[in-house]
């Protein structure tokens, strides 16, 4: 096997419904260098953690293929942690995808940026980027990083005419505040990339970090209200009207 091209992967679901269109076979990258506040998977941070499956490309390809009459209309997602940090891994299972015809979909921070990373979206057909935070400041509290490189990221997409779904989650006392839900709308309004906003509701994540022992962030933070989420869709439509 050849360890260049095995990805190190957390878990598989292969009926995911909210991860891109349709339904999809969703593969967790293990590994991120980011440590967002509210992360749903902390236990994929390390990228040296044990993990239930190494795969090569064509060995994931041939698990996807399984169920490839019930992702027919939908496709692949790849998602982590960071599917990034391993870019070698991503780029060689999306090539193999598009010669299957199946589609593709990277969910992804965007912040490993370099050649490599670049390279993955040669065989990508959707980008469902995470935007964190415009300000760098706030992006650094958020999650450990100045957030720079997502938006260079989203430049590169632009540039190449790559469809962009954008995932903002919207926390109480972080996120949650008009001006800055405004202000990133008016910065996307250039982007003819962008099909698609996703405003995320937080949610408490408290048992996952109870079982990594870890402290978690946002302790005593409520979950985002189904009144307040549904306004922000109402008041923040995209594509602008």
């Amino acid at each position: 096997m050849d360890k260049a091209l095995t990805g190190r992967i957390h878990s598989l679901e292969s009926f995911g419904t909210v991860d891109g269109p349709g339904i999809r076979f969703v593969t967790f990258l293990q590994g991120c260098p980011l440590r967002c506040q509210y992360c749903h998977n902390p236990d994929t941070w390390r990228a040296d953690a044990p993990v239930k499956y190494e795969l090569t490309p064509r060995q994931l390809l041939d698990e996807v293929s399984r169920y490839k009459s019930f992702i027919a209309k939908g496709g692949v997602t790849l998602t982590g942690g960071e599917p990034l940090m391993q870019p070698d891994f991503c780029r060689e299972f999306f090539r193999l995808c598009r010669e299957a015809g199946i589609h593709t979909a990277l969910d992804t921070a965007g912040s490993v940026y370099n050649e490599k990373t670049l390279s993955v979206l040669d065989f990508t057909d959707l980008v469902l980027l995470d935007i964190k935070a415009l300000s760098p400041d706030l992006c650094r509290k958020v999650c450990g990083a100045d957030g720079r490189n997502t938006l260079r990221f989203l430049d590169e997409l632009e540039r190449r005419g790559i469809d962009v779904w954008i995932r903002h989650v919207v926390v109480p006392g972080l996120t949650d505040d008009d001006a800055l839900l405004s202000e990133l709308i008016e910065y996307l309004k250039p982007y003819n990339c962008v099909r698609k906003i996703e405003w995320l509701p937080y949610h408490t994540m408290v048992f996952k970090y109870k079982d990594l022992g870890l402290a978690y962030p946002l302790e005593g933070v409520p979950p985002l209200s189904a009144e307040r989420i549904k306004a922000i869709r109402k008041r923040f439509p995209w594509p602008q009207g």
